[in-house]
This record gives C-alpha cells, sequence and structure tokens, in this order.
C-alpha cells in the first residue's frame, strides 16, 4: 500500500491538492502489488516567479523512484512528475528482467502487464551503453583544489585522491548551484 507524505514549501497543501497527488500518484501502486509497503514523500514549493516544483521519492525495497519536474502550473507539475516515475518503473523492470533471462534467473514480477513490459522495451532511452571510456590518473589533492580543477575543466563532478586520507572522493555540482562531495567508504 502506497501512503503519502506531503508537505508544502510556500504554498499551502488543501484539500483538494492533497486528493489530487494521492489520485495520480497513487496510480504508480498498480506497478508495486498489494505486498509492497512504502511511504510517497511528495515535497510541493512554489518559487518567487510563480513557478511550481514538485518531488517525489518513493523507497521501495528493491530501488528508490525519485523525480521532480517545474512548471508553471501546480497540477501540470504532479502529472509530468508521476509520467517521468511510469516511465522509471517501466525502463527498470525491463533491465531488471531482461538481465534476469540473460542470466536464467526467474524474472522480478511487478505488478505490471505485458504490455507495460513491450511499451517499455519499446523505449529509446533504455539504452545503457556505454560510448565512451576515460582513464584518469588520480593526483592527490584538498577539496577546494578538486572544485578549482572541476570549474577549470567545465565539468560537474570531479574525481580526486583526497592529499590527507588517500581515499577516493568525488566532488560535484548541485541542481542549487552549490557543491557536494562523496566519500568512498574504505571499510571493505
Amino acid at each position: 500500500m502506497l501512503n503519502f507524505n506531503i508537505r508544502g514549501e510556500n504554498i499551502e497543501v488543501t484539500q483538494a491538492i492533497r486528493d489530487y497527488v494521492q489520485k495520480r500518484v497513487g496510480k504508480l501502486q498498480k506497478y508495486f502489488g498489494n505486498d509492497v509497503d512504502s511511504i510517497a514523500h511528495v515535497n510541493l514549493k512554489i518559487h518567487p516567479d510563480k513557478t511550481a516544483k514538485v518531488e517525489v521519492t518513493i523507497p521501495l525495497p528493491y530501488l528508490v523512484l525519485r523525480a521532480e519536474e517545474t512548471s508553471p502550473d501546480m497540477y501540470a507539475s504532479v502529472d509530468l512528475v508521476t509520467d517521468k516515475l511510469e516511465r522509471q518503473i517501466r525502463k527498470y523492470k525491463t533491465k531488471v528482467n531482461r538481465k534476469s533471462r540473460e542470466k536464467g534467473y526467474k524474472a522480478i514480477d511487478f505488478a505490471a502487464t505485458d504490455e507495460t513490459v513491450a511499451a517499455a522495451d519499446n523505449d529509446q532511452d533504455d539504452k545503457l551503453d556505454v560510448v565512451r571510456t576515460k582513464r584518469v590518473a588520480l593526483k592527490p589533492m584538498d577539496n577546494e583544489e578538486a572544485i578549482l580543477q572541476m570549474d577549470m575543466l567545465g565539468h560537474d563532478f570531479f574525481i580526486y585522491q583526497d592529499a590527507e586520507t588517500d581515499a577516493i572522493n568525488i566532488v560535484y555540482r548541485r541542481n542549487d548551484g552549490r557543491y557536494g562531495l562523496i566519500e568512498t567508504d574504505d571499510n571493505q
């Protein structure tokens, strides 16, 4: 069963909005089956320029679904984000079932129909082909130098070796323009 946690930023979540979100996002329940209990975390936000941003995160036992969409209309944003989530589910199901068939495992059964699988097989964005491979020599440096290197290269992320810990880290540019750091766990 899909439960909802709906929050609003710069907007009061009215019963009409709550009902619409539950109706639209609740349609995704057909893909999960009745044995899956999860909470759909929905964040509704109105920006100063009057655009509406909708973020939905649904943690499931086998994957985390997440999508966000911004448009001039709150209801349109909910529709667009639901469509994105549905594409993610179909893509994941197709990929997992294809790998299962290749390796001889039993396919994972979502509660989807065969026409859903056929539609996902026809999606062009299912191709996850690696089109280029790069090798990099990791230079020991600190976070600030890694961010400068990333900015000089014009990339959205940069992999480097931390000078103090010798761990492999990644700095990246977030959607809000600030920077994030991913540290690897060396306890393996």
